[in-house]
């Protein structure tokens, strides 16, 4: 997915953090995204960086499991082989909240069932 390619192109360029698609890499997006809320900046100014670390958590999921990327509606999901639907840009965005994890997302998606 797109999004995923430019939160990896972006992460590596602005911050100099490199992402692998791996899981491990999660703890250090769940990180970064806990550093931009302690800053307090208004939703809309981050909302697309979000939406991009959400696809990269997104896109980890899909190769760690063999998952598809499914859309309705402007909304985007990853289904895992089990029937599951994951919502990984909704996670950034609790996130960004301070409710969620994406790592723990992608923990409980690629957990077998």
């Amino acid at each position: 997915m797109r999004w995923a390619a430019d939160a990896v192109a972006t992460m590596r360029e602005g911050a100099r953090v490199r992402l692998d698609y791996s899981a491990q890499s999660l703890w250090r997006v769940d990180r970064m995204i806990e550093e931009i809320r302690r800053e307090e900046p208004p939703y809309a100014a981050v909302e697309n960086v979000l939406r991009d670390l959400g696809a990269y958590a997104g896109e980890v999921i899909v190769r760690q499991t063999g998952a598809e990327w499914w859309a309705s509606g402007g909304e985007h999901w990853v289904r895992t082989p089990d029937g599951r639907l994951w919502d990984p840009v909704d996670e950034a965005r609790r996130c960004f909240g301070g409710h969620g994890s994406l790592r723990l997302l992608c923990r409980d998606a690629t957990a077998r069932g």
